[in-house]
């Protein structure tokens, strides 16, 4: 073999040793990259896991909202009903922990209202202005669009936020509590916070309820009295 073929082959196989070298450096990034994906992940699922739920109360005051507050005393609201004698345009409105859906039926008498909250004694009802009726129904329960898309971190003041959507989005859904930041820099295990600031994906009430109540210990005023009463 002269020099010059000797020469071109070298070549050829140098430049096939620089591909399977770049070839087998990418799988060794992208291996690392989901390797370091599922550590943080099962972190943050043992953080969840390991801190019991919030006491039902604190939840509850957290999921109120304060129109809710504005509903007729039953038997006011029955008794008004029956007054009225005719007939209504009625929405009824499911009001999730996260999330609402509403129908709306354009003309039902009273007695078929009647009839409604009888059948659903959990529902609460009152009169617009209009005199049209609203018929509320709440459910301990994430709505099913918010179940798709619904992500819990920080705002921009940081604060403990749901949102619809990645958290880059700014869609706010609800604000819960101000968190100690240095006090979660020096307490979570490496990696979780830096997950919360890209969001952690809600599925279901479960997880909203864990979520919820891991990050409740890094409230800022929980965090305050702490340390009073440490001193």
């Amino acid at each position: 073999m002269n020099a010059s073929k000797l020469k071109k082959r070298i070549k050829r196989n140098w430049k096939w040793w620089k591909r399977q070298v770049g070839t087998i450096a990418i799988c060794l990034i992208i291996a690392t990259m989901i390797w370091w994906s599922m550590q943080i992940s099962e972190k943050i699922q043992s953080l969840l896991n390991s801190k019991p739920q919030i006491a039902v109360e604190t939840l509850q005051y957290l999921q109120q909202t304060e129109w809710m507050d504005q509903t007729e005393d039953d038997s006011q609201f029955l008794q008004r009903l029956n007054n009225t004698g005719k007939f209504h345009k009625v929405v009824i409105q499911k009001n999730y922990i996260c999330g609402r859906e509403e129908s709306v039926i354009d003309q039902m008498s009273s007695d078929d209202i009647a009839g409604l909250l009888r059948d659903n004694p959990t529902w609460k009802g009152y009169f617009t202005a209009d005199e049209d009726v609203w018929l509320v129904e709440s459910i301990e329960d994430l709505s099913p669009a918010c179940k798709q898309k619904a992500y819990i971190s920080m705002d921009d003041k940081g604060n403990l936020t749901l949102f619809e959507g990645p958290p880059k989005q700014e869609k706010v859904l609800k604000t819960f509590f101000q968190l100690d930041i240095n006090s979660m820099e020096s307490a979570l295990p490496e990696g979780v916070l830096e997950q919360l600031y890209e969001g952690i994906r809600i599925q279901d009430i479960d997880e909203y309820n864990s979520v919820i109540s891991t990050f409740s210990d890094y409230a800022q005023e929980y965090s305050e009295n702490v340390m009073k009463r440490a001193d």
